[in-house]
């Protein structure tokens, strides 16, 4: 068996065209398992019971406060992308490349996957550190390929902003789970399914 070195790993910035599906896939889950495991040990710092914030609610109240986020969201964005140039809204092909010809049942689980991590760790343990607003600095920051244009990092920051302001009215962390999955799967479909211009 050969040994693995690891001075020959390279870290480098590659564009989407640079990555084949596999190496995207990869990529993807690879960093929404960090960002899992560094909201646990936050949530574990702070002194929060993981159980509890991962609890169902008893009531359809989140379900509400979710799909209406969501629903204003998609509303929002639809009629920004009639309006505005696609380039100004350019996110490098990413969102592109991740769904365009993925099957159904996988944008669903990638859907779901992001959703529960990043809701995990940005509301669940940076929410309860620094608020809301600081909190949707950092989200925005970390989707570091809507930077280069205003109009989605103003989007991506809105979008947290809302999402944490439902968490706090609600007092559940599945509201903005909700709210994260329905933005993201039906974005989702919309790259999948579209037609070509």
């Amino acid at each position: 068996m050969k040994k693995f070195k690891w001075r020959k790993i390279k870290i480098r910035p590659v564009s989407a065209d640079q990555l084949d599906d596999r190496m995207l896939l990869i990529n993807l889950y690879v960093s929404q398992g960090l960002i899992l495991v560094i909201g646990l040990v936050w949530i574990l710092l702070q002194r929060q019971n993981i159980i509890s914030l991962l609890t169902l609610p008893g009531t359809l109240n989140v379900l509400y406060w979710g799909l209406g986020l969501a629903a204003a969201v998609i509303l929002v964005d639809l009629t920004i992308s009639r309006w505005v140039p696609e380039e100004a809204s350019d996110d490098g092909g990413v969102n592109d490349k991740i769904f365009r010809k993925r099957p159904l049942w996988h944008i669903a689980v990638i859907c779901l996957v992001v959703s529960v991590c990043e809701e995990l760790l940005f509301r669940g343990a940076i929410q309860f550190a620094i608020g809301p607003y600081w909190t949707s600095i950092v989200f925005a920051a970390i989707h570091v390929r809507y930077l280069r244009h205003w109009i989605p990092t103003g989007l991506v920051f809105s979008i947290s902003y809302g999402l944490g302001w439902i968490y706090i009215q609600t007092g559940s962390l599945w509201a903005p789970i909700v709210a994260h999955f329905t933005i993201d799967l039906v974005m989702g479909l919309i790259i999948r399914y579209r037609r070509e211009s």
